[in-house]
């Protein structure tokens, strides 16, 4: 597997990756969520093997096989409380990562702002906002003073906010539009280029130059046969070229690592979009 994946960055002339939508967790925390993939879960629907269900140094060494020099570890709340404590344990996690980004996150609770400062001065570098798992609204007012540090200090925040696998109730790209118009200088990741509403995240990421997409299981035949990205829509896609940055959702994923990359290449989209994708615009945003 790794030598397909060296022979992917070969072809793009690409010494290494830089995947932003990777997820490392307190293992109890990560047991739970293979838990709920491996039981279909209702907002998954359907059977989802873990490709890389390994202990987390294991995870690490693939990742670098892989040729991935950063990555984050993207981990979220679903209830009130539990933000501070997963921050503590990404502080960590980061401290002896070192080519991790170190990644952080909130819940819609009065201690937000306090726990996104308090993340921020531990050296958060991105955060990560689950409005599907999560299920709380984007423009809830206890998230006010978060956004705007947020967009104050520039630190980016990968949103799972398309209605994809199954729709939440603040999902879709209402709430979003709504939050931009808010805070129109918000360094916004939308996931898995806003899946199954591509067309519409993708006018957001147009007219809001700081809004990102990254292309976490877009692509992929286990995507496409659900909630296929609309061929008429890669030009705009193209024309994005330097605000869109490689995600997989690794270990997370039903497939391998090189069929990430491999659904990205039959895009069509070219060589020089694929070295934007998939490491020079997460190098520029993250000063790598």
């Amino acid at each position: 597997m790794q030598d397909e994946v060296a022979a992917f960055r070969r072809s793009v002339g690409l010494d290494s990756l830089i995947d932003v939508h990777t997820h490392f967790m307190p293992q109890r925390v990560l047991d739970k969520v293979w838990a709920y993939f491996d039981e279909g879960g209702p907002l998954v629907g359907q059977r989802w093997p873990i490709a890389y269900r390994h202990e987390e140094e294991q995870r690490l060494a693939l990742l670098r096989d892989f040729g991935v020099k950063a990555f984050t570890s993207m981990l979220y709340p679903h209830k009130p409380g539990m933000a501070r404590w997963l921050n503590d344990w990404a502080a960590d996690f980061a401290s002896r990562t070192p080519d991790c980004l170190h990644t952080a996150t909130f819940f819609a609770e009065p201690s937000a702002a306090d726990d996104v400062r308090r993340a921020l001065d531990q050296g958060a570098r991105v955060f990560k906002s689950h409005l599907q798992v999560g299920a709380y609204d984007p423009n809830d007012p206890t998230l006010k003073e978060v956004w705007g540090l947020l967009a104050e200090t520039g630190v980016p925040v990968v949103t799972h906010c398309g209605s994809g696998p199954a729709p939440g109730r603040f999902t879709g790209p209402g709430p979003i539009a709504e939050l931009l118009g808010s805070n129109p200088r918000l360094p916004l990741i939308v996931a898995h280029l806003g899946m199954p509403e591509y067309e519409d995240f993708l006018g957001l990421a147009e007219r809001h130059e700081r809004v990102m997409l990254d292309t976490t299981m877009a692509f992929t035949p286990f995507v496409e046969a659900a909630a296929p990205f609309p061929r008429h829509a890669l030009s705009r896609l193209a024309a994005l070229q330097d605000r869109v940055l490689l995600g997989t959702d690794f270990p997370n994923i039903p497939y391998t690592y090189a069929d990430a990359l491999r659904a990205l290449e039959k895009t069509g989209l070219g060589t020089a979009w694929l070295r934007a994708v998939c490491h020079d615009n997460a190098a520029r945003l993250f000063g790598l």
